[in-house]
């Protein structure tokens, strides 16, 4: 089971994904969620709560990186899981993910405050967990 779940916060849209994120119907579905968000500066997919990442969903992740260059939109990749990582890391030679650290999403946020403060806000909102 798979969840997507979405916050904006000022131009930048966080896309939170969840569980096991594998075949057609998952990659669609995130397809359609990150092709809502044509306006953004930055989408910026946590896929901290992930637990797997099929090969449908990869290939998504190609065509969306493709789309959202072609838009002018910076398309980030936050905290993937180490076995969700190690399979972004087999496609090095076709795509080029952008892997956001801590520091980069508190730069994008223009969070000004302390590193933890940031962390514990966003454990506490009750918008940002996955569906």
């Amino acid at each position: 089971m798979f969840g997507v779940h979405q916050e904006k916060i000022g131009d930048v849209s966080v896309i939170i994904c969840k569980g096991k994120m594998a075949g057609c119907d998952a990659a669609l579905e995130l397809g359609d969620e990150v092709r809502r968000h044509g306006d953004a500066r930055v989408v910026l997919l946590d896929l901290s709560e992930l637990v797997s990442l099929g090969a449908d969903v990869i290939g998504m992740l190609v065509v969306l990186q493709v789309w959202t260059r072609g838009l002018g939109i910076q398309f980030k990749l936050f905290d993937p899981p180490l076995g969700v990582l190690q399979n972004l890391r087999r496609l090095r030679s076709t795509a080029e993910f952008e892997i956001a650290t801590i520091d980069d999403v508190l730069a994008l946020l223009h969070w000004s405050g302390p590193k933890n403060d940031f962390i514990e806000s966003v454990l506490k909102a009750p918008g940002l967990h996955a569906a």
